[in-house]
Order: C-alpha cells, then structure tokens, then sequence
C-alpha cells in the first residue's frame, strides 16, 4: 500500500484517501531530517531547496511532509524499500497512487531521468469525493526502495507552488546511509 498526504481539510482528504492505498515505509522509526539530507532505515536520500512557505510535518505515512502555506498544498516523500517492487512498472506503482481519484484528467507523463535512473513525471487534474485537485508525481525505483515524491493543491493555486517543488524534486537524490 502506498499513501499520498495533504494537508487543508479537502486537500486532507485526498491524502487520506491515498494514504490508505500507501504501504508503510518499512524503512525504520529512526530518523532525521537536517533541512536537506534524510536519514531513516534503508532509505537516505537529499532533496533540493525547500522554500520558506513550506512548513515540515510530522505524520505517519509520509518520509517527508510538507504543508506549503501559499498555496494551501502539499508536498510528500514516501519510500517502500525491499518490497519486490524492481517487478512492477512505473506506470503500474504511479496508478496505484490515484487510487480513489476520479475523472482524471492526465496533462503529462513522461520518463525522465532522475539521480541516474528512469522516473515517471505525472501531472493532472483529478477529482476527490467531486472535488477538484492538481497534482505533479515523480515516482522513481532505485536501490531496492520505491520513492514517490508528490505535490498537491488546489487547481487555482497549483501554478504558485510547481516551480518550488519542481526545485525540491531537483535536488534529490539517494545517499550512503
């Protein structure tokens, strides 16, 4: 089961929705966060520039948590490490995702690298109990973990927060534990 978070009420919801659909991290309750380096189990791993609209939550489910206060979205790091997951394609672990979203609306999706491997980019429109979202995916398979990295808003202010998580999903990266 794989999990996706946010944090106003409806926006909540969603995360709700598709955090019941997320596995648990299965990466160890140790963990540390340094502003750009994560440490926790067998998943390590930086990410790039956090913007200073974007307040860090503690929650289950998510590696990383993030409510991005201008935009009212947010902005999750999830990883399932030794799940057998090398078996199942991008687009299979991407759907798995929405699970819960109707009229999906996709706008992209396409492979691109990240930190030296193939990812899958999805960027849609979609609706939760009839209410409309936006939301850009990465998902990324590398070193036995599955990494999903995830923002999501409100159609009308999606744009405002895109350019900081598309930042963020720059910078990251795998790392020696």
């Amino acid at each position: 089961m794989r999990r996706l978070f946010a944090t106003s009420s409806l926006v909540l919801l969603a995360g709700l929705v598709v955090a019941s659909v997320t596995a648990s991290a299965g990466c160890g309750s140790a963990e540390s966060f340094d502003g750009r380096v994560f440490h926790g189990g067998r998943s390590s791993f930086k990410t790039g520039p956090i913007p200073a609209s974007w307040e860090r939550l503690k929650l289950d489910g998510p590696l990383l948590a993030f409510h991005d206060k201008e935009t009212d979205g947010s902005i999750d790091v999830y990883a399932q490490c030794g799940k057998d997951a090398d078996d199942v394609p991008l687009v299979a672990l991407t759907k798995h995702l929405l699970i819960g979203f109707t009229e999906r609306d996709f706008k992209e999706e396409k492979l691109l690298p990240l930190d030296g491997r193939e990812a899958l980019h999805t960027r849609l429109d979609a609706k939760l109990d009839g209410v409309k979202m936006s939301l850009d995916i990465y998902v990324l398979k590398k070193d036995g973990c599955v990494y999903d990295l995830v923002y999501v808003a409100y159609p009308e202010r999606f744009p405002q927060g895109l350019q900081g998580f598309e930042s963020f999903v720059a910078g990251f990266g795998t790392v020696s534990g």
